[in-house]
C-alpha cells in the first residue's frame, strides 16, 4: 500500500523553523499499531492521519511513542494541506477528533485554529518539577496532561535547559512562559512522557496559555511567541470557552510511503 505524505513546517512563513508534523491522507483508517510504528518512523513530534472528503474529516494524531487527544501544529499543516494540495475551497474545514470538533478557517494569510479552551487551575507544587527544571519559578497552575509553570521574564524561559531525565519523573508535560519583551508572551513546551524532549511550537499548549494570559493582561487578542531553538509565532484570540489560535505554515517535502 502507498501512502501519499506531506512535511509541513506549523507556525512559520519559512522552512526550516517552526514546528515540522508529518500529515498522511488515508481513504480508511489504517490499525491504531500501524499508524505508531508510521509516526515512530518518522520521528516528527506528530503525524497527523485523515479520513474523509471535500472539508469535512475525521483527524487522529500520533506522537513517536502515544496517541495524542489534541494537537495544534498538526492539524494546521493538515490544514495548510487541504488547502494547498488537495484542492479544498472552502474556506473552513471541519475536523471530528477525541477533543470534539475543530475548525480551521482560512483567512487571508492565516490559517485560524478554533480550538478548547483549556484553562488551568492552581496546584500544589509537584516534587522534583523546579530540579528538572532547574530554575526557580513564580507560579505552578495544572490542567490535564500539563503543568503550566510562569516565570518573570522572558531570558529565563528563554536559557531554560531541563533535566530531561527528571522530567519523566513527572505525571504531566511541562509548558514554561513568561511576559514576552515583542511578544505578548512567550512559551516553551517540554513532553518527554510523549516522547517528545522539547515541542518547537505547541498550538494546543496555547489552550492553556491563552486563558492565563488573557486574564492577566486583560486583553482578549494577543501575538504569542514559542521561544525554542526553532522557534515560531502565533496570533491568539480568547473567546471564551473556545481560543482562536492562528499561524501559517510552509510545505517542505511530498512523497509517498509503503507499508
Amino acid at each position: 500500500m502507498e501512502i501519499e505524505t506531506f512535511y509541513i513546517d506549523a507556525f512559520t512563513s519559512e522552512r526550516f523553523t517552526g514546528n515540522p508534523a508529518m500529515v498522511c491522507p488515508l481513504n480508511r483508517w489504517l490499525e491504531a499499531d500501524t499508524m505508531q510504528k508510521i509516526a515512530a518512523e518518522f520521528a516528527v513530534s506528530e503525524t497527523a492521519f485523515i479520513v474523509g472528503h471535500d472539508n469535512t474529516f475525521k483527524i487522529r494524531w500520533f506522537s513517536p511513542t502515544v496517541e495524542i487527544d489534541l494537537c495544534g501544529h498538526a492539524t494546521l499543516a493538515t490544514a495548510h494541506v487541504l488547502f494547498n494540495h488537495k484542492n479544498c475551497h472552502s474556506p473552513v474545514i471541519e475536523f471530528t477528533s477525541m477533543s470534539g470538533t475543530l475548525l480551521v478557517h482560512k483567512e487571508g494569510n492565516l490559517l485560524q485554529l478554533d480550538f478548547p479552551a483549556r484553562p488551568a487551575a492552581a496546584c500544589p507544587v509537584p516534587s522534583g518539577l523546579e530540579e528538572a527544571l532547574g530554575h526557580p519559578f513564580s507560579e505552578v497552575q495544572a490542567v490535564d496532561r500539563d503543568y503550566l509553570v510562569v516565570y518573570p521574564s522572558e531570558s529565563i524561559v528563554r536559557h531554560l535547559t531541563p533535566d530531561t531525565s527528571l522530567l519523566e519523573k513527572l505525571d504531566k508535560s511541562v509548558i514554561v512562559t513568561a511576559p514576552g519583551e515583542k511578544a505578548d508572551f512567550v512559551s516553551r513546551y517540554f513532553a518527554p512522557l510523549l516522547g517528545i524532549p522539547e515541542d518547537p511550537v505547541t498550538g494546543s499548549a496555547h489552550c492553556t496559555l491563552i486563558p492565563y494570559w488573557s486574564k492577566k493582561l486583560g486583553k482578549k487578542e494577543m501575538k504569542a511567541s514559542q521561544v525554542s531553538a526553532r522557534g515560531g509565532t502565533l496570533y491568539c484570540r480568547d473567546e471564551g470557552d473556545r481560543m482562536k489560535i492562528g499561524g501559517q505554515a510552509v510545505t517542505y517535502l511530498l512523497g509517498c510511503i509503503i507499508i
